[in-house]
């Protein structure tokens, strides 16, 4: 795991310190509620549901056994539907013996650089297809096998949606609280660089610094010099 919350790269200038440490990496999933749902890999259908909860899963590098287990929790008692008599809100996916579908989703964990996206904050590739297995063994020992469906790992897919309201949910596994010396001690090491680089002048601003002859034939009446006293009236 990482040992302080990183930065993103996205706070833009005059942003205290302690922002650029703020940001903590957690397991991300969007929940959507479906009428139906289906993934197909190369033309062929390899996993449906009917009506139920379509999961989109995004694995982060920190992630560990206690993300999984709470966001499996999280996900299976998530109220989006309605009771018997019609109240929203009140019942789960396993209130309803509902069906559930299940995608890896990596780009959950993208950071924007620029317009780019970058995904070093996910979980890599060999490790994250071993870590999705148990995700889904744990759905289904907490819920019934046989309504848990899944993509395929690391393949190709197109997954097809019909969202039921709509209504889309966005969860994330709780973050440790941070520790607040290693952060002082990141603040200070940030208003350290931040001190020396409004000492140091640029190139640029030292030259515009180094007064001028007022017979140096570079010399102007602009922004670089007042030389009013030199004309004639």
């Amino acid at each position: 795991m990482l040992p302080f919350p990183v930065c993103d790269g996205s706070s833009g200038r005059g942003a205290s310190p302690a922002f650029f440490f703020c940001r903590r990496i957690t397991m991300k999933a969007i929940i959507q509620r479906v009428a139906k749902a289906s993934v197909t890999v190369g033309g062929e259908q390899v996993s449906s549901i009917g009506q139920g909860i379509c999961v989109l899963l995004g694995i982060s590098v920190e992630d560990t056994q206690k993300e999984l287990e709470h966001m499996v929790r999280k996900i299976l008692n998530l109220r989006v539907f309605e009771d018997e008599s019609g109240k929203h809100w009140s019942k789960s996916v396993m209130d309803k013996q509902y069906e559930v579908l299940c995608v890896s989703q990596f780009t959950l964990q993208c950071i924007l650089k620029g317009n780019k996206p970058d995904y070093h904050m996910a979980m890599p590739t060999d490790q994250a297809e071993s870590f999705y297995n148990s995700f889904i063994e744990h759905l289904r020992k907490t819920y019934k096998p046989e309504l848990i469906k899944d993509g395929k790992f690391g393949e190709y897919m197109q997954v097809h949606i019909q969202n039921d309201g709509p209504v889309t949910i966005e969860l994330e596994s709780p973050t440790a609280p941070i520790d607040s010396k290693q952060l002082a001690k990141l603040e200070k090491q940030q208003q350290r660089k931040e001190k020396t680089r409004m000492k140091v002048p640029s190139e640029s601003s030292r030259e515009r610094n180094v007064p001028r002859s007022k017979n140096d034939p570079s010399a102007s009446s602009g922004a670089e010099g007042d030389v009013s006293s030199e004309r004639e009236p």
